[in-house]
Protein backbone atom coordinates (compact mmCIF):
# COMPACT_ATOMS: atom_id res chain seq x y z
CA UNK A 1 0.00 0.00 0.00
CA UNK A 2 1.71 2.94 -1.04
CA UNK A 3 -0.57 5.70 -0.17
CA UNK A 4 -0.32 8.54 2.02
CA UNK A 5 -2.51 9.94 4.74
CA UNK A 6 -3.40 12.65 2.40
CA UNK A 7 -4.71 9.88 0.30
CA UNK A 8 -6.02 8.09 2.41
CA UNK A 9 -8.00 11.11 4.25
CA UNK A 10 -9.69 12.00 0.75
CA UNK A 11 -10.44 8.55 -0.20
CA UNK A 12 -12.03 7.49 3.06
CA UNK A 13 -12.95 10.48 5.23
CA UNK A 14 -13.69 12.37 2.30
CA UNK A 15 -12.01 14.81 4.20
CA UNK A 16 -8.25 17.11 3.91
CA UNK A 17 -5.90 15.84 6.09
CA UNK A 18 -5.59 19.36 8.49
CA UNK A 19 -9.39 18.30 8.88
CA UNK A 20 -8.77 15.44 10.77
CA UNK A 21 -8.59 15.03 14.67
CA UNK A 22 -5.30 13.92 15.98
CA UNK A 23 -6.87 10.23 16.51
CA UNK A 24 -8.15 9.42 12.89
CA UNK A 25 -4.48 10.98 11.93
CA UNK A 26 -2.84 8.32 14.33
CA UNK A 27 -5.53 5.59 12.94
CA UNK A 28 -4.16 6.09 9.19
CA UNK A 29 -0.74 6.36 10.25
CA UNK A 30 -1.11 3.11 12.15
CA UNK A 31 -2.71 1.77 8.72
CA UNK A 32 0.12 2.99 7.16
CA UNK A 33 2.61 1.41 8.85
CA UNK A 34 0.94 -2.12 9.19
CA UNK A 35 1.01 -1.82 13.02
CA UNK A 36 -1.69 -2.12 15.73
CA UNK A 37 -2.96 0.88 17.88
CA UNK A 38 -4.54 -1.39 21.29
CA UNK A 39 -3.28 -0.66 24.04
CA UNK A 40 -3.90 -1.65 27.55
CA UNK A 41 -5.42 1.46 28.86
CA UNK A 42 -5.76 0.36 32.50
CA UNK A 43 -1.31 0.42 32.24
CA UNK A 44 -1.99 3.80 31.29
CA UNK A 45 -4.67 5.20 34.44
CA UNK A 46 -2.73 3.33 36.54
CA UNK A 47 0.46 4.64 35.88
CA UNK A 48 -1.21 8.15 36.78
CA UNK A 49 -3.25 7.22 39.65
CA UNK A 50 -2.12 8.83 43.01
CA UNK A 51 -1.34 7.75 46.15
CA UNK A 52 -4.70 9.10 47.06
CA UNK A 53 -6.37 8.08 44.37
CA UNK A 54 -5.72 4.37 44.86
CA UNK A 55 -6.67 4.97 48.46
CA UNK A 56 -10.02 6.60 47.44
CA UNK A 57 -10.62 3.93 44.83
CA UNK A 58 -9.72 1.34 47.52
CA UNK A 59 -12.42 2.82 49.82
CA UNK A 60 -14.21 3.33 47.49
CA UNK A 61 -14.66 -0.62 46.49
CA UNK A 62 -15.04 -1.31 50.13
CA UNK A 63 -17.57 0.99 51.23
CA UNK A 64 -19.77 -0.41 48.02
CA UNK A 65 -19.40 -4.00 48.95
CA UNK A 66 -22.18 -6.68 50.90
CA UNK A 67 -18.80 -7.76 52.97
CA UNK A 68 -18.69 -4.24 54.30
CA UNK A 69 -22.46 -3.43 54.64
CA UNK A 70 -23.05 -6.84 56.51
CA UNK A 71 -20.51 -6.28 58.60
CA UNK A 72 -21.53 -2.58 59.62
CA UNK A 73 -24.68 -3.90 60.31
CA UNK A 74 -23.59 -6.22 62.85
CA UNK A 75 -21.46 -3.54 64.07
CA UNK A 76 -25.03 -1.78 64.67
CA UNK A 77 -26.66 -4.58 66.47
CA UNK A 78 -24.23 -5.10 68.40
CA UNK A 79 -23.81 -1.77 69.40
CA UNK A 80 -27.42 -1.01 69.88
CA UNK A 81 -27.84 -4.16 72.06
CA UNK A 82 -25.25 -3.60 73.67
CA UNK A 83 -26.28 -0.14 75.03
CA UNK A 84 -29.95 -1.30 75.36
CA UNK A 85 -29.87 -4.62 77.38
CA UNK A 86 -26.27 -5.45 78.36
CA UNK A 87 -25.39 -1.91 79.66
CA UNK A 88 -28.62 -0.79 81.04
CA UNK A 89 -27.71 1.01 83.63
CA UNK A 90 -24.36 2.31 82.88
CA UNK A 91 -24.73 2.08 79.03
CA UNK A 92 -21.61 3.93 77.13
CA UNK A 93 -24.14 5.23 74.95
CA UNK A 94 -27.60 5.17 76.08
CA UNK A 95 -31.22 4.92 74.17
CA UNK A 96 -31.25 7.96 71.96
CA UNK A 97 -27.47 6.55 70.45
CA UNK A 98 -26.01 9.94 70.41
CA UNK A 99 -22.42 9.00 70.08
CA UNK A 100 -23.29 6.43 67.38
CA UNK A 101 -25.60 8.71 65.10
CA UNK A 102 -21.97 10.73 65.13
CA UNK A 103 -20.13 8.20 64.28
CA UNK A 104 -22.46 7.37 61.31
CA UNK A 105 -22.12 11.04 60.21
CA UNK A 106 -18.83 11.59 60.43
CA UNK A 107 -18.66 8.00 58.61
CA UNK A 108 -21.05 9.34 55.74
CA UNK A 109 -19.62 12.51 55.70
CA UNK A 110 -15.99 11.15 54.57
CA UNK A 111 -17.45 8.38 53.14
CA UNK A 112 -19.41 10.43 50.30
CA UNK A 113 -16.53 12.58 49.25
CA UNK A 114 -14.11 9.54 48.61
CA UNK A 115 -17.08 7.69 46.43
CA UNK A 116 -18.03 10.52 44.49
CA UNK A 117 -13.74 11.07 43.61
CA UNK A 118 -13.74 7.00 42.97
CA UNK A 119 -16.80 7.47 40.70
CA UNK A 120 -14.99 10.70 39.07
CA UNK A 121 -11.98 9.04 37.98
CA UNK A 122 -13.84 5.77 36.63
CA UNK A 123 -16.10 8.23 34.89
CA UNK A 124 -12.73 9.14 32.93
CA UNK A 125 -11.85 5.82 32.57
CA UNK A 126 -14.84 5.26 30.81
CA UNK A 127 -14.26 8.07 28.27
CA UNK A 128 -10.34 7.16 28.33
CA UNK A 129 -11.93 2.98 27.01
CA UNK A 130 -14.08 4.82 24.68
CA UNK A 131 -11.78 6.74 22.81
CA UNK A 132 -9.75 3.65 22.70
CA UNK A 133 -12.50 1.57 21.39
CA UNK A 134 -13.49 4.74 18.64
CA UNK A 135 -9.67 4.16 17.71
CA UNK A 136 -10.00 0.56 17.11
CA UNK A 137 -13.24 0.72 15.65
CA UNK A 138 -11.99 2.92 13.07
CA UNK A 139 -8.66 0.89 12.42
CA UNK A 140 -11.00 -1.66 11.75
CA UNK A 141 -13.50 -0.18 9.62
CA UNK A 142 -10.66 0.46 7.32
CA UNK A 143 -9.12 -2.30 7.72
CA UNK A 144 -12.73 -3.49 5.94
CA UNK A 145 -12.63 -1.05 3.44
CA UNK A 146 -8.91 -1.49 2.43
CA UNK A 147 -9.83 -5.32 2.13
CA UNK A 148 -12.40 -4.59 -0.33
CA UNK A 149 -10.63 -2.12 -2.01
CA UNK A 150 -7.57 -5.37 -2.68
CA UNK A 151 -10.79 -7.67 -3.11
CA UNK A 152 -12.10 -5.63 -5.87
CA UNK A 153 -8.96 -5.31 -7.98
CA UNK A 154 -9.15 -8.68 -7.67
CA UNK A 155 -11.80 -9.44 -9.26
CA UNK A 156 -11.68 -6.83 -11.72
CA UNK A 157 -8.43 -8.39 -12.71
CA UNK A 158 -9.86 -11.44 -13.17
CA UNK A 159 -12.53 -10.65 -14.98
CA UNK A 160 -10.03 -8.66 -17.82
CA UNK A 161 -8.32 -12.25 -17.64
CA UNK A 162 -11.46 -13.59 -18.02
CA UNK A 163 -12.39 -11.32 -20.98
CA UNK A 164 -8.94 -11.51 -22.84
CA UNK A 165 -9.47 -15.53 -22.81
CA UNK A 166 -13.24 -15.31 -23.98
CA UNK A 167 -11.89 -12.84 -27.13
CA UNK A 168 -8.86 -15.84 -27.88
CA UNK A 169 -11.30 -18.29 -27.16
CA UNK A 170 -13.44 -16.37 -29.92
CA UNK A 171 -10.89 -15.80 -32.53
CA UNK A 172 -10.00 -19.44 -32.18
CA UNK A 173 -13.59 -20.53 -32.90
CA UNK A 174 -13.82 -18.00 -35.97
CA UNK A 175 -10.69 -19.28 -37.26
CA UNK A 176 -11.83 -23.01 -37.15
CA UNK A 177 -14.82 -22.16 -38.20
CA UNK A 178 -13.44 -20.57 -41.24
CA UNK A 179 -11.00 -23.46 -41.76
CA UNK A 180 -14.82 -25.93 -41.76
CA UNK A 181 -15.61 -23.48 -44.26
CA UNK A 182 -12.82 -23.93 -46.47
CA UNK A 183 -12.87 -27.59 -46.09
CA UNK A 184 -16.67 -27.82 -47.07
CA UNK A 185 -16.61 -25.52 -49.70
CA UNK A 186 -13.66 -27.65 -51.37
CA UNK A 187 -15.24 -30.99 -51.27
Amino acid sequence: MNKTIDELANRWFKRRPDGLSVLESRVLQSTLERTTITRDTNKAVAFHQTFGDRLADSIARIGGSWSFIVTFLVFLVLWTSGNVWLLSRNAFDPYPFIFLNLVLSMVAALQAPVIMMAQNRQTERDRIDAAHDYEVNLKAEIEIMALHEKLDELRHGQIIGMRDEILQLTEMVKRIDERLSQQQSAS
